[in-house]
C-alpha cells in the first residue's frame, strides 16, 4: 500500500490509539486489581486479628496465654509468609510457629483503644509483610496492661497474584487488540468505498462511459459531486464552444481554397504550370489541415459523449473496397478482406470508416497488385497490407512521427497520418507501422485495451462486398 495512501494513514492511526488505549487499560486494570488483592489480604489479617483478640488472656500467674490460635494451619508452618505476634509492655512475647526464632519488627506506633492499624514492615528473611495491628488493655496483678497483637503476611503474594494477572491480562488484550484492528481496517474500508466509487465514477466519465458522476453518495461527499459534475459540464460546454468555432473556421476556409483550386487551374489552363503546382500543393495542404481539424472537432465530441456503439467491421471494409475499386489506383489491385463476419470493435462506424479508409487507399496507392485487410485475434489488431515496395525500416519511426503523411509518394490529398492518430487516440487505439509478409508496409491499429469481440452481426451493418 501507497505511503501516502488515506486508508493506511487512518488505519495506522486508529491502530495507534488502539495500542495507547489499551495499555492505558492495562495498567489501569493491574494497578486496580493490586489494590483489590490489598484490600482482601487486608480483611483477611483483621479476620485473623478478631481470632486472636478472642483467644488471648491472663493466668493466675500473670503471663499472658492464648486459649486458642488461629485456624489457618500456615501459622504452624515455619516461614509460611503468615504470622502472629502478641507482645506487652513487660516484654512477655507470644508468637506464632510460622516465625520459628524470630520476632517481626514493628514500627513504633501509638495505638488508641479499638483501633487497628495497618503498615508494612519486615518480616521473617527481610520479607516485607503487611501487618494489621491492635492493641488492648489487660489487668495484671490489679494494674493495667497494653498488650499489642499483631498479624502480618507476605506482601510477595500479592506480587505473585498480579503478575500471573498481568499475564494473562496481556494475552487477552493482544487478542482484543487484533480484533479492533481488524474491526479498525474493516470501518475504515467501508468508510472509504464512496471514494472507490468516486474515482471509478471520473473514470467512467473519461472513458466517455458516463457524463456525470453518481448523486447517490454519503452526505459528506455530496458536495464534492456536486462540484465535479458541475466542473464537467462547464468543461463539456468549453469544449463543445471551441469545437464550434473550429468548425466555423474549417467551413469558413473551404470557399476560399475552393477559389484558389480554381484559380490555380485558370493558370494551368494559361500554360502557368510551375505557379498552378505551387498554388494546388498549398491550398492541398490547407485542405489537409481544414480535414484535420473538423475530424479532431467530431471526435472529441464523440469521446466526450455517450460511448460509441459496436462496429462490424467485414461490411465496412467491404463498403470501402467497393468504393475504392472504381478508382483508378483500386482498380488496378485486388483486395482481400479476411476479417471474420463476426467482429466487432467499440468505435463509431464513421470514425472507423475514415481510419479504414486512409489507410486502405495509401494501401492501393503504393500496392503493385495486391491489398489485404486482416484481423489478429489474439492481440487483437486489424491491419492493412500491401506488396509494394514498403517502407525503409529506418524510416518507419520518422513516417510515424506526428504530422508525417503514409501518402507522401502519393499527389492526392487525404486525411493523412496526424488525423488517423487523432482518432485512435481519441479511442484508446493505437497505430503501429511495420514490414509486411507481402512485402510493402503493414499498418497495425490496435486498442490498448481488449476492445475487440465476437457477436452476431448487427442489423445495422451492410454486407461485405470486395
Amino acid at each position: 500500500m501507497n505511503q501516502h495512501s488515506l486508508k493506511l494513514r487512518l488505519v495506522a492511526g486508529g491502530i495507534v490509539a488502539i495500542l495507547i488505549a489499551l495499555a492505558v487499560a492495562g495498567g489501569a486494570l493491574v494497578v486496580a486489581f493490586e489494590r483489590h488483592v490489598s484490600r482482601t489480604l487486608a480483611q483477611d489479617l483483621d479476620i485473623h486479628l478478631k481470632q486472636l483478640l478472642a483467644g488471648i488472656d491472663v493466668d493466675p500467674q500473670g503471663k499472658l496465654v492464648l486459649m486458642h490460635t488461629p485456624v489457618d494451619p500456615r501459622f504452624a508452618e515455619p516461614l509460611s509468609g503468615l504470622y502472629w505476634q502478641v507482645d506487652d509492655d513487660r516484654g512477655q512475647l507470644l508468637r506464632s510457629r510460622s516465625l520459628w526464632d524470630s520476632a517481626m519488627k514493628l514500627p513504633i506506633d501509638r495505638l488508641g483503644p479499638g483501633e487497628t492499624h495497618q503498615h508494612e514492615a519486615t518480616g521473617p528473611g527481610e520479607q516485607r509483610v503487611l501487618v494489621a495491628e491492635r492493641a488492648v488493655t489487660l489487668a495484671m496483678d490489679g494494674k493495667p496492661v497494653i498488650v499489642r497483637i499483631a498479624v502480618a503476611e507476605d506482601l510477595a503474594r500479592v506480587s505473585t497474584a498480579s503478575l500471573a494477572f498481568a499475564k494473562d491480562l496481556a494475552l487477552a488484550l493482544v487478542l482484543l487488540g487484533c480484533v479492533l484492528a481488524a474491526a479498525t481496517w474493516i470501518q475504515v474500508s467501508v468508510g472509504l468505498r464512496p471514494l472507490v466509487a468516486l474515482r471509478r465514477g471520473v473514470a467512467d466519465i473519461r472513458a466517455g462511459r458516463s457524463r456525470h458522476l453518481p448523486s447517490s453518495v454519503p452526505a459528506e461527499v455530496h458536495p464534492l459531486v456536486e462540484e465535479v459534475n458541475a466542473l464537467v459540464d462547464a468543461q463539456e460546454g468549453e469544449i463543445e464552444r471551441s469545437r464550434g468555432r473550429a468548425a466555423d473556421l474549417a467551413h469558413g476556409l473551404k470557399t476560399p481554397l475552393a477559389a484558389l483550386a480554381a484559380d490555380a487551374s485558370r493558370l494551368r489552363e494559361r500554360g502557368e504550370h510551375e505557379i498552378a503546382r505551387d498554388i494546388e500543393a498549398v491550398g492541398e495542404g490547407m485542405a489537409r489541415h481544414v480535414d484535420r481539424e473538423l475530424a479532431r472537432a467530431r471526435v472529441r465530441g464523440r469521446a466526450r459523449g455517450a460511448p460509441a456503439a459496436s462496429t462490424s467491421v467485414s461490411p465496412l471494409v467491404g463498403s470501402i473496397i467497393a468504393t475504392l475499386s472504381r478508382t483508378p489506383d483500386g482498380g488496378r489491385v485486388r483486395f482481400e478482406n479476411l476479417v471474420a463476419d463476426d467482429l466487432r470493435v467499440r468505435l463509431d462506424r464513421t470514425d472507423l470508416a475514415e481510419v479504414l479508409g486512409n489507410l486502405i487507399e495509401n494501401a492501393a496507392r503504393h500496392a503493385a497488385g495486391r491489398v489485404r485487410v486482416t484481423a489478429d485475434h489474439d492481440r487483437p489488431s486489424l491491419a492493412i497490407e500491401d506488396d509494394g515496395e514498403g517502407i525503409e525500416p529506418n524510416q518507419l519511426a520518422r513516417v510515424i512521427e506526428r504530422g508525417a503523411r503514409l501518402d507522401e509518394r502519393g499527389g492526392a490529398a487525404g486525411l493523412g497520418l496526424a488525423i488517423v492518430q487523432d482518432v485512435l487516440d481519441a479511442y484508446g487505439w493505437k497505430l503501429e507501422l511495420s514490414m509486411s509478409e507481402l512485402g510493402g508496409l503493414k499498418a497495425a491499429i490496435a486498442p490498448r485495451f481488449a476492445l475487440l469481440s465476437h457477436c452476431s452481426p448487427s442489423k445495422e451493418t451492410m454486407p461485405s462486398s470486395a
